[in-house]
């Protein structure tokens, strides 16, 4: 291995210098939420990764058009139906002047396959990595993989020596509450260099002059201020405290558009926002005795008791659209037919309560975040109401975002809020293999409610080899149908994108609702 070196070399250290005097600009960044730490291969939340891709780098990634494209591999090819061949770039340095090389993709790779990793169902059919030679690596898989480059976009990779030396070669899972060296510490290839960080207030950014691509932005320094509450974020950025926030809510749209100086970015957006249910014998809602979740006559009574238009434009002000399966239009696997909306009709729910044995009702655990998604509590608030009408209640509890992924992965609620853009594939494999999977393995690792169907394993399995882009689809479609009629998880709607900034802000708004600063400019 070679030598460590532990200060960067007085030429890096000059040309940071110049290029922070000749160029500064800041880019004040407010977000609903904060990071859950700087270990990518540590959660699964879609934002946390989003801003470490600013860190650190994978060997392809997604352009502004979310089409794949080199980034520390230049290129591939396939060796046999279980070997992919991936060329490093040549003269790519980690931020401490380290130079990459194969050993760092197969420690990177290894360590997100991990049995223990917490990414591990966004790599399935990925055995591990081997070294060809330094600049060479082979990627094994368990037989043919359609998506390897789709899901290989989150797979950032880290600097081997810098793993080894501080004891951070396994996996972490934040959302377990775990940290490590990686949580509070970064060591990338990435276009900006990690400075500092507090939790909950401020993490800082400084722009990486030894980067190996051609900056297409103008900024030398990325301030991330996570503000949960909407109206102190909305009030900040109306007052020139940030430059741009994420989300922009939805009821200030108007408010910030007739703002001189601002304007509002709105785009469909890829992220299916559902409900997942608790279906194993017994109720976390010590009131109610066994669980009537698991029944789906009752869950397809909860469908009918929803008012789909109601939460659109009320909730949404108009901007969602009704989702009746588990996947955006823009994603493969969505169908028409799959994405009927089941008529509002709290009569006929409480007819299909009475007829499945509950004609009084019962109680049950509501779980939803309040700084995760748009307008997340309100539409708890409102899903609440609309079951209490056909005499069920939901004890509904609003949480942070980590505490709430953290009862819900445990199964210690028995409804609760997820909200799924099929990322890093962006196709509908994702929830297939991570949701409605039976759990094991690298199988149904946000299946916490313990859904299962022998066919939908059946479809998920042959859909992960399947190289025939027509047959694949139709099998996904047709594993989608199968989940609909169960009522696996309640869909509600496709999530818009509302973001606001500051004239002179130029950053491209791509559907799975990462801001990629290194693509944006300030005039």
């Amino acid at each position: 291995m070679t030598p460590r070196k532990l200060l960067l070399t007085a030429t890096t250290a000059l040309s940071l210098a110049l290029g922070g005097a000749a160029q500064a600009e800041t880019f004040r960044l407010g977000t609903n939420g904060d990071l859950y730490g700087l270990d990518p291969h540590s959660m699964t939340d879609s934002f946390t990764v989003s801003f470490l891709n600013h860190i650190y780098e994978a060997l392809v990634r997604y352009d502004a058009d979310l089409k794949i494209e080199p980034a520390l591999a230049t290129s591939w090819e396939q060796i046999d139906e279980t070997t992919v061949r991936y060329h490093l770039r040549e003269g790519v340095k980690f931020h401490d002047g380290q130079d990459l090389t194969a050993e760092d993709v197969v420690a990177s790779v290894n360590r997100a396959a991990h049995e223990d990793s917490p990414i591990r169902g966004n790599i399935a059919g990925l055995v591990g990595a081997k070294m060809v030679d330094d600049m060479t690596v082979d990627l094994l898989l368990d037989g043919p993989n359609p998506l390897l480059n789709n899901f290989l976009t989150n797979i950032l990779i880290f600097d081997a020596g810098w793993l080894e030396e501080n004891n951070a070669l396994d996996p972490i899972d934040a959302q377990k509450g775990e940290e490590g060296y990686t949580t509070s510490h970064a060591n990338g290839t990435g276009p900006f260099r990690f400075v500092s960080r507090t939790p909950d207030a401020q993490t800082v950014l400084e722009v990486n002059e030894g980067w190996w691509d051609t900056p297409q932005h103008n900024i030398t320094r990325i301030e991330l201020n996570p503000i949960n509450s909407d109206a102190t974020r909305v009030a900040a950025m109306l007052s020139g405290e940030l430059d741009m926030i994420v989300p922009s809510p939805l009821q200030d749209s108007k408010r910030i558009e007739a703002t001189p100086g601002m304007h509002v970015l709105e785009a469909p957006g890829l992220r299916a926002i559902m409900m997942g249910f608790n279906l194993g014998d017994q109720l976390n809602n010590a009131s109610t005795e066994g669980n009537p979740l698991k029944k789906v006559e009752v869950r397809q009574a909860l469908v009918h008791a929803i008012s789909y238009d109601l939460l659109r434009d009320k909730i949404m002000r108009g901007k969602s659209r009704n989702l009746g399966t588990l996947v955006a239009p823009q994603v493969p696997g969505f169908d028409d037919a799959n994405d009927e909306i089941p008529a509002y009709d709290p009569e006929l729910a409480k007819q299909m309560l009475a007829d499945a044995g509950y004609a009084d009702g019962f109680s049950f655990n509501m779980n939803c975040p309040n700084d995760s998604y748009v307008n997340d509590a309100a539409i708890c608030q409102a899903l609440a109401a609309m079951f209490a009408r056909v005499g069920v209640k939901a004890d509904l509890t609003a949480e942070t975002k980590a505490i709430h992924f953290e009862h819900a992965r445990a199964n210690e609620t028995d409804m609760f809020m997820l909200g799924w853009a099929t990322l890093p594939m962006l196709d509908g494999y994702s929830v297939l293999s991570a949701m409605l999977h039976t759990p094991g393995g690298q199988m149904g690792t946000w299946n916490p409610g313990g859904y299962s169907n022998a066919e939908v394993d059946r479809l998920t399995e042959a859909v992960a080899v399947e190289l025939d882009a027509d047959k694949r689809l139709a099998m996904m479609v047709e594993a989608f149908a199968i989940a609909k009629n169960d009522v696996a998880w309640l869909p509600l709607h496709a999530q818009p994108l509302s973001w606001a900034a500051r004239d002179g802000v130029s950053i491209p708004q791509t559907g799975d609702d990462k801001a990629r600063l290194w693509l944006a400019r300030i005039d």
